[in-house]
């Protein structure tokens, strides 16, 4: 054993760099984004949420919300300060148990000084309290609140949190949520995942709500106003909660004669994608005027006008073959899209096949064939279409004739081999499309680079040569329109802002 001597007065010397952290100089503030090239400001760097705890009150009448958010996070450097992106009024922020001190800047920041640095790798609980009139509130000249005749909606895509809870809004950071909503009496809260309980005291009614699955912030979901609401159990086992608007009018019967089917249509599809990976069901319809529907996480939106011209199940199974494809495996960036967007249609597709409405080879052959070589359809790529184009009916559509290319290809065997493998392979997580190529490959055995490369990042329409090897035009002058493709087109505008 050797003892080192040490003299005074570099015992002193020692004393004093123990009392700085050795790391100062490298604490930093955070990026006031993820990275994402599509959306440079969304989300933000610096830490990791794996739970938020929302206690919420809302007041249908004004539009008045009130809300205390406790986001529990893990820090993944050293931080002076961070950002969170939200938009409502701020009065106190506290980052484990101490006042911080907190400003707005750019179009949905907060920045957040703590009162003492954060150490990377360490666990951090951050407190917001706020209140505000979120439909009063626009961010890039637009809204994701929903005003309604007896409350409001939080839902769209790529964004939405800001104008309820303060976030890190991105897909690359999933997170469980514990939603609590106190409303006046009479209306209710619907948010995603379990119903735990619901209480009622001096004319109020608190709703909780739980998510116990790891979940986007754009998948995360609030709506108040006077529902209806149905319950049920899938075949499966899962409890279905299902949600419609006292005052849809015309459109009240074709709305629940389609979502009622729910349980029926997620069991129908873990056929092909695996068990269903949620512990909760449902569907709601708000009296919105957006034109849209959003894969909300076990919970999906839709608008009215979804059932305006009758009943619409397919629509219902494109936000339904979201919870594999977008939520329960999300993208890795915005560009990553076609893996959320081209599956949920191809499940359309299958669809028609199992109500003998049209195949997936009669789909695709009517897509390729409607679209000339000068149509502006093909200069859009699916696999990295652009911010603008980013829900472009090409990522859509020509993103499902990839799929049916695909199947062509590698046989049915491989095929749903892929559809169904892909969804556990990165369950919970994020994935991208050169992700998705190297699993097929894997998975068929064969390299399709350039099967990829023609149907996602070409900006024209494959050639004949390249077509006719998969089996997808088959060069009609007038091609037939399959029995389903009105009900599946009704759906073009699921995801337009």
């Amino acid at each position: 054993m050797h003892r080192r001597l040490i003299a005074p007065g570099a015992l002193a010397a020692a004393s004093l760099m123990l009392a700085i952290p050795a790391s100062a100089a490298s604490f930093s503030p955070g990026a006031p984004g993820i990275g994402d090239p599509y959306y440079p400001d969304y989300g933000n760097g610096g830490y990791d949420v794996s739970h938020y705890d929302l206690r919420l009150k809302y007041q249908p009448a004004t539009d008045e919300l009130e809300g205390t958010a406790t986001l529990l996070a893990r820090t993944t450097q050293d931080l002076s300060r961070f950002d969170l992106d939200f938009l409502l009024d701020v009065s106190e922020v506290r980052v484990n148990g101490a006042k911080a001190s907190f400003t707005s800047s750019g179009e949905h920041e907060l920045e957040v000084t703590p009162k003492s640095p954060l150490v990377k790798g360490t666990s951090v609980t951050v407190v917001v309290r706020y209140s505000g009139v979120p439909s009063s509130k626009q961010a890039y000249g637009f809204t994701s609140w929903h005003r309604t005749p007896d409350g409001g909606v939080g839902a769209n895509e790529p964004e939405a949190a800001w104008w309820w809870f303060p976030s890190n809004d991105h897909p690359l950071d999933k997170a469980t949520y514990d939603v609590s909503v106190l409303v006046p009496d009479g209306s209710q809260a619907i948010s995603n995942g379990t119903l735990q309980s619901t209480s009622s005291r001096l004319g109020w009614t608190r709703w909780n709500w739980r998510s116990d699955k790891p979940q986007a912030t754009y998948l995360a979901t609030l709506a108040v106003g006077r529902f209806d609401l149905t319950t049920g159990t899938t075949d499966s086992g899962i409890p279905v909660v299902n949600a419609y608007s006292k005052d849809l009018g015309a459109n009240y019967g074709a709305a629940r004669a389609s979502v009622e089917r729910t349980g029926e249509i997620a069991d129908w599809l873990s056929g092909y994608f695996g068990p269903y990976p949620f512990d909760a069901l449902g569907g709601y319809v708000p009296n919105t005027t957006t034109g849209y529907a959003l894969e909300t996480q076990t919970r999906p939106f839709y608008s009215p006008r979804q059932f305006a011209n009758g009943s619409n199940t397919s629509v219902v199974v494109h936000e339904l073959a979201h919870q594999w494809y977008g939520d329960l495996v999300s993208v890795h960036g915005w560009k990553d899209i076609w893996i959320n967007e081209g599956f949920a249609r191809y499940a359309q597709w299958l669809w028609s096949e199992h109500e003998d409405e049209g195949t997936a080879q009669e789909l695709a052959d009517y897509v390729y064939a409607s679209h000339p070589a000068d149509d502006t359809f093909w200069t859009v790529r699916p696999g990295d279409p652009g911010p603008e184009n980013q829900f472009d009916i090409a990522v859509y559509d020509r993103g499902a004739l990839a799929l049916q290319a695909l199947r062509n290809e590698i046989g049915d065997e491989a095929f749903f081999a892929v559809l169904k493998g892909w969804p556990q392979r990165y369950a919970y997580g994020n994935a991208s499309v050169a992700d998705f190529q190297r699993y097929a490959e894997e998975v068929s055995g064969q390299p399709l680079a350039a099967l990829f490369d023609t149907w996602l990042f070409q900006p024209s329409k494959p050639g004949a040569p390249a077509a006719r090897s998969a089996v997808i035009a088959r060069a009609a002058e007038a091609p037939v329109q399959p029995k389903s493709w009105k009900r599946i087109a009704a759906t073009n505008d699921v995801h337009g802002r």
